[in-house]
């Protein structure tokens, strides 16, 4: 299981009144890759940019397309150039491939269907997986759930317990692509909103 794997479960598992934006949960999946390639020694940073060390592959699909669309000349990409370039429809990958992926009868489906997004009937390996870590407070998933406006009751202050320099500087792209997209739709909402007053004035 990835990280990117599990954090889709916890943002499954936000009430409907309050859903993760589609966009924003692309861009903290593109994190949890980068993350975790740089877990398996595939990636490590230089300051902000992202130095491929190895063409291992993990044996998880998803992640090692992310492995191979790594660019591998100076001066390299930044984290947060990633997380936009990577991003790009990525939600809409991780759904798709579970939906595929997990067996019939997990509930995936009628989840991705229902208005209510409920999980309580999903019940598969992976799903467990997801639910061990979030009860763990482990502190990468923890992280990645707190930028996307996710905690629970005893998970505050865990991603403060990150001590590697390079998931903070991770994190801290993240944290930045975040806040530059919600920026984009406040601008976008402004626009729209001036469109329909020109049309409503007499």
């Amino acid at each position: 299981m990835t990280t990117s794997q599990d954090l889709l479960f916890v943002t499954l598992d936000v009430p409907a009144d309050r859903p993760v934006e589609q966009g924003d949960l692309s861009l903290a999946l593109a994190a949890a890759e980068l993350l975790d390639l740089l877990a398996a020694q595939v990636v490590t940073l230089r300051d902000d940019r992202i130095v491929p060390v190895s063409e291992h592959l993990t044996g998880d699909r998803l992640l090692d397309g992310a492995g191979a669309a790594l660019i591998r000349t100076e001066p390299y990409e930044s984290a947060e150039d990633w997380l936009w370039r990577r991003g790009d429809g990525l939600s809409a990958a991780y759904r798709d491939a579970l939906e595929h992926e997990e067996p019939s009868g997990s509930g995936l489906r009628r989840l991705f269907r229902r208005a209510d997004r409920s999980v309580d009937r999903i019940d598969s390996d992976a799903r467990r997986h997801a639910a061990g870590r979030w009860a763990g407070h482990e502190p990468l998933l923890v992280g990645l759930a707190a930028a996307l406006g996710i905690e629970e009751t005893g998970h505050e202050g865990a991603a403060e317990s990150v001590k590697d320099d390079r998931v903070a500087v991770v994190l801290a792209a993240l944290g930045d692509a975040l806040t530059e997209l919600e920026a984009v739709r406040q601008r976008r909402r402004i626009e729209e909103d001036a469109f329909d007053n020109v049309w409503r004035a007499p």
